[in-house]
């Protein structure tokens, strides 16, 4: 009878070291599989293509409703900006739990450096997050595994410890050496595509989940595209800044949402969500699309209203973006 390979499930992010992991325990017969995740916040095709350069088969799932909940309340905090990576990397471990053992799998891995990252790779963070996914010595980690305490498949000898890796610091020049050994020539660098680490874009969901703590998916959606403003009554104009931001606009738009565009000029498409409109909130936002339009300051535009399948036309004088700017969000 054909003895049954030894099967790892793998964490792929996109990045060299997730890469990296699987080409190390390629060197033992073992059978893995990738799994890789989208939410509002990053996407899957960093890890699919991660699965192709390491030459394995890679799952794409989706967390997002879950990765929302667990954002707004993170029980170990975030890190430099709005990003909960401990709380983060023990739900898609947990996720990859579920997949280790709906397929008779014996570990998970990840492509995890000991104290490459201040908040989520230091040891007490990695022992967290183990505690925290419910996969107590069945998460490997080859590429610092000499360093740490050795796992279940280790201990019995289905993964051979002495073939692993003990890299350890925030340096990479053990990666860039053992990516030359195994001819990969194509990774992208290690700043990571998550949003929530960016600056700009963590100042527009906090000022979102102050005033709409129950905000959903698509208001997250929605933070990516455009120029946002915080009208008085409450609603949000968000302006589109080139046309891939206006086909988002327009893709992203609900039955309740209010739609605006210029007519006698070339102009930005709009989007006002939130609380009912009212008149005075309705003519600053027009006043916004007007003023980035392409009409010239003072001429009178002609704006467009799109809603519940209808539309109204009134017209305003253009004035200067930057009256409107203490209006945005920035």
């Amino acid at each position: 009878m054909e003895q049954k390979r030894v099967k790892g499930i793998g964490l792929l992010s996109g990045g060299l070291d997730s890469i990296l992991a699987v080409k190390v325990l390629q060197e033992q017969d073992l059978d893995l599989l990738g799994v890789t995740f989208c939410t509002p916040f990053f996407g899957a095709e960093p890890g699919l293509a991660a699965g192709r350069a390491a030459g394995i088969e890679v799952q794409a799932i989706d967390i997002g409703e879950a990765h929302l909940k667990m954002l707004k309340n993170p029980r170990y905090g975030y890190g430099k900006q709005m990003n909960p990576c401990i709380d983060c990397h023990a739900l898609m471990l947990q996720e990859a739990g579920k997949i280790m053992r709906q397929d008779g799998a014996d570990f998970v891995f990840t492509g995890e450096v000991l104290g490459q990252r201040p908040m989520s790779q230091r040891r007490d963070a990695l022992r967290n997050v183990e505690k925290l996914s419910g996969l107590t010595g069945l998460i490997l980690r080859p590429l610092s595994a000499k360093l740490l305490s050795p796992t279940l498949v280790e201990l019995d000898g289905r993964v051979n410890r002495d073939r692993l890796l003990d890299i350890h610091g925030r340096g990479r020049k053990r990666q860039i050496a053992l990516a030359a050994d195994y001819a990969i020539r194509d990774y992208p660098n290690p700043s990571g595509g998550c949003v929530l680490t960016k600056e700009g874009f963590v100042i527009k969901l906090r000022e979102l989940l102050q005033h709409d703590p129950d905000a959903g998916r698509r208001d997250m959606e929605l933070l990516k595209w455009g120029r946002h403003f915080r009208l008085p009554g409450g609603s949000k104009c968000v302006v589109g800044r080139n046309h891939s931001d206006n086909q988002q606009l327009l893709a992203l738009a609900g039955d309740e949402d209010i739609l605006l565009r210029t007519r006698s000029y070339v102009g930005p498409v709009a989007m006002i969500t939130g609380p009912r409109v009212a008149g005075p909130d309705l003519d600053l936002a027009g006043g916004i699309v007007a003023a980035y339009s392409d009409a010239p300051v003072g001429e009178v535009v002609t704006v467009v209203r799109l809603q519940y399948g209808g539309e109204k036309i009134f017209v305003i004088r253009k004035e200067e973006n930057t009256v409107y700017r203490q209006f945005m969000i920035e």
